[in-house]
């Protein structure tokens, strides 16, 4: 009988009842003489992919108490078994640590799906047009409307004299907001300009822009980063059991693809309170990382944000599993036809010859001061960093709190980290700064196609993958649901990654090949790297004994099958704590 304890293997050399007790205390560190009671759940006839570097391999394992007491054989480990051990034959279904989504909006994405008027951003304006008109039979007279997702070259393929106008005329009574497919702007029509106070006279914001009519000064109804903020402003909130109800889609959804962890990438707090409440109420499943959002402080690149009002948050809304030690801070917008991610070199020019290199939506010197301050505080801050010069303030922000703050070991994120200078590659690794990518990475791609157009044949370099590994850097990677992508699953990442091709077209083109990485970095990106960005690398993300039992049962063995169907692989159960908070129906042999 062999069992892998604290990565130590133990050999039982004879049998009988005493070294089986012996061999339970050992599993469990427990006296002999006390005869502990035997596992709650042993789990057997698996491929178990321990991420265990001593034991990457085993058969079966023991769980009690929610965590893994036991790691090897089927022959040890259903000798740990007692009357009341519930036992799960898994018949070779392969098991790994429950995976981890680094950025998500996952209650936007849930209150869309239950509340929100939402549509594909491959539709059409006919298509768009028949989704909204039966929206708006469901809508209280006059109520908002609001949804997406358009997409971000939408205009340029279905060009509007005034999109604002062609709102008003199916629903010129319901004040409308849409957001495009990257989350940064905004589609209204009349009656949602008239109660945010815009109108011809406007001036733009601060790091935003409200579009105008051919010829004229009235906004057309196209409003990019901060002028889509303005806007947003006036909307009415959604009531507390709505973003709770969306906190238990959002959950459901997660479980479903074997996600045990995730962190909301920009939380306001109404959607931190309800991940709370649902903690308190036992009713999460989740380890939730909030960003706490600073994005209505930062109407001033020049202005620090409120460290104390972050800290209240903090402070009011933490609990076992909601962890609000984190927060965010937009550097720059993105790299699509709106031009407004920062770059080094100019896009290509617009459609009135004009190029732009795009904006800084902090200043650098501010940048600095605000990562310093919160490093100190304890926060880990992930900077959204599209531009290669977003990238560039990113890490020397992190420099400065590094040079003021030495003894600080945490991993501040730069996210999508699209594009990256090469002299600033090997930084990330220096500063122990998190490279976090959103990898949706394939082609063909409207949002990938939008950044050609603005960028032309620097869109054939994003996401550098295998030159950050090799050189040391942080991975974390996150779906940015409802951003570009339908839904939070993993699986379509997990093969761009490896194939840098889309999944749902591998035989299409792809993404700059030579930055593909390996199935096992690309999982770890998924597990360990995930749980060390949630803070939580002791507790989870692999399946050695002591850590939590999070674990996943797939449908197939992701090292056994080609890599274009690692897309396609199903979850058949989801476990948090050693507790089956999924189960697709006949997936399980229990007895």
């Amino acid at each position: 009988m062999k069992l892998f304890h604290r990565s130590t293997q133990l050999t039982c050399l004879r049998t009988g009842l005493l070294v089986i007790l012996v061999t339970i205390a050992a599993a469990t560190g427990a006296n002999p003489a006390t005869q502990e009671p035997a596992p709650d759940r042993v789990v057997l006839n698996g491929a178990v992919y321990t991420q265990d570097p001593a034991h990457p391999w085993a058969e079966a394992f023991a769980i009690s108490k929610g965590r893994y007491v036991a790691i090897g054989t089927n022959a040890g480990i259903r000798a740990l078994a007692g009357p009341r051990t519930r036992v799960t034959d898994l018949a070779g279904r392969m098991v790994m640590s429950g995976l981890i989504d680094d950025h998500v909006h996952a209650v936007d994405g849930a209150m869309g799906e239950l509340y929100d008027c939402i549509y594909p951003s491959s539709s059409s304006p006919a298509q768009i047009g028949r989704i909204l008109r039966q929206c708006v039979r469901k809508a209280p007279a006059g109520a908002w409307i609001r949804g997406g997702y358009w997409d971000s070259d939408f205009f340029k393929h279905f060009p509007m004299a005034s999109p604002r106008a062609w709102l008003d005329r199916i629903a010129g009574n319901h004040p409308i907001l849409w957001r495009d497919d990257t989350g940064h702007n905004a589609w209204v029509n009349s009656a949602a300009l008239r109660l945010a106070g815009i109108d011809a006279n406007t001036a733009n914001p601060t790091g935003g822009s409200f579009e105008r009519e051919a010829g004229g000064s009235v906004p057309d109804g196209i409003a990019l980063e901060a002028a889509a903020e303005v806007v947003q402003a006036v909307v009415p909130d959604r009531s507390d059991h709505e973003y709770y109800q969306s906190v238990m889609r959002a959950q459901a959804l997660a479980h479903r693809f074997g996600i045990i962890g995730i962190k909301e990438a920009d939380a306001v707090t109404p959607v931190i309170a309800a991940y709370q409440a649902a903690d308190r109420q036992q009713q999460l499943g989740l380890y939730v990382a909030t960003c706490i959002s600073t994005l209505a402080q930062q109407s001033n690149p020049g202005v620090l944000v409120d460290f104390d009002a972050i800290d209240r948050i903090h402070a009011t809304y933490h609990s076992e599993l909601v962890a609000t030690n984190f927060v965010k801070i937009f550097l720059d917008g993105v790299p699509t036809p709106v031009r407004t991610a920062a770059m080094l070199e100019p896009y290509l020019p617009d459609a009135r010859g004009n190029r732009v290199s795009g904006e800084l939506h902090v200043n650098p010197d501010v940048l600095a001061r605000d990562v310093t301050e919160l490093d100190r505080r304890g926060y880990t801050v992930k900077m959204h960093a599209a531009g290669d010069r977003a990238i560039r303030a990113g890490l020397d922000a992190i420099a400065a709190a590094r040079r003021a703050n030495p003894g600080s070991q945490l991993r501040h994120e730069l996210a999508h980290a699209e594009f990256v200078a090469p002299d600033d590659m090997p930084r990330f690794a220096r500063l122990n700064a998190v490279a976090e990518f959103s990898p949706v990475i394939w082609y063909p791609s409207p949002i990938i196609d939008a950044v050609i157009e603005a960028l032309g044949e620097r869109a054939d370099h994003m996401w550098p993958m295998r030159s950050l590994l090799a050189s040391g850097a942080p991975l974390a990677a996150g779906s940015d649901w409802p951003s570009v992508v339908p839904s939070m699953d993993p699986w379509s990442g997990i093969q761009a990654m490896v194939t840098r091709r889309d999944p749902h077209h591998p035989a299409g083109r792809a993404l700059w090949p030579e930055e593909a990485i390996g199935l096992a970095d690309a999982l770890r990106i998924y597990t360990l790297d995930g749980a060390a960005a949630l803070r939580r690398e002791a507790e989870t993300g692999s399946i050695v004994v002591g850590k939590s039992a999070d674990f996943v049962v797939l449908d197939h063995n992701l090292f056994k099958v080609p890599a274009s169907q690692i897309a396609a692989t199903e979850v058949a159960m989801t476990f948090f704590r050693g507790k089956l908070v999924y189960e697709r129906p006949s997936a399980t042999r229990d007895h």
